[in-house]
């Protein structure tokens, strides 16, 4: 790859998740998305949460490219560190999170995350770019870019830190309104909705996948400690 290989290839796939936050708002303003919108619109959905999480992830990232070529790698190490936790921690468990669970309920049962009424608001290719893309995208960053895992409390306690809050915040949309924010929580027995409050370990499980992969394709290198001054 040249160096100005990965500068280009993060532009575009910033581009692309801008487009697709920006086509999903203007869907919401029809009738028919408002109804599904209703009790915390479209960010009571992780899907949606975690299209605009990847924006972010890849606006950080182009601007680490862009700075690296002015200023050089010392300069900018401080945006470097962030873009890498953003990625460990969140970018990367959050997005085969949404992969993993939603296609093996699709595949189950689709009618438990994704109703066939929603087949005519989301075509086939808005649901493979919400649902499918952002995988891939992840993987390619893991094999084609060495980013610095964190010390393990660190980076779990970051992405606990934005997971726990979502699961708080859809176990309270219910008990304000009724309304699972998913159908497949209305199918679960407590032994279920309990096991579904624990969603953390899995993504917890994602990211230690995550280590392991980076840990395989390029080594055990970690973020560096800060130096300690002896006296």
């Amino acid at each position: 790859m040249t160096r100005t290989s990965p500068c280009a290839d993060h532009f575009l796939v910033l581009i692309w998740y801008i487009f697709l936050n920006y086509h999903i708002s203007q869907k919401g303003r029809n009738k028919q998305m408002s109804k599904i919108f209703l009790n915390g619109e479209q960010w009571k959905y992780l899907t949606f949460l975690n299209l605009f999480l990847q924006a972010i992830f890849y606006g950080v990232t182009y601007m680490e490219d862009v700075l690296k070529r002015i200023k050089g790698k010392k300069d900018i190490k401080l945006i470097t560190t962030f873009r890498d936790l953003l990625f460990t921690a969140l970018a990367f468990p959050v997005s085969t999170f949404v992969f993993v669970s939603f296609w093996i309920l699709f595949l189950y049962d689709g009618e438990l995350i994704y109703p066939a009424a929603l087949d005519d608001i989301f075509p086939v290719w808005l649901n493979h770019a919400m649902h499918t893309f952002t995988l891939p995208s992840s993987l390619v960053e893991v094999i084609f870019r060495p980013h610095c895992y964190p010390l393990k409390k660190k980076g779990l306690t970051v992405l606990a830190a934005a997971s726990l809050p979502y699961i708080s915040r859809v176990l309270w949309i219910y008990s304000e309104t009724g309304t699972w924010v998913y159908p497949v929580s209305a199918k679960l027995s407590p032994v279920g909705l309990a096991a579904f409050s624990l969603n953390y370990i899995f993504t917890a499980c994602i990211y230690l996948l995550g280590e392991k992969l980076k840990q395989w394709k390029w080594g055990d290198k970690r973020q560096p400690k800060k130096n300690i001054i002896q006296k």
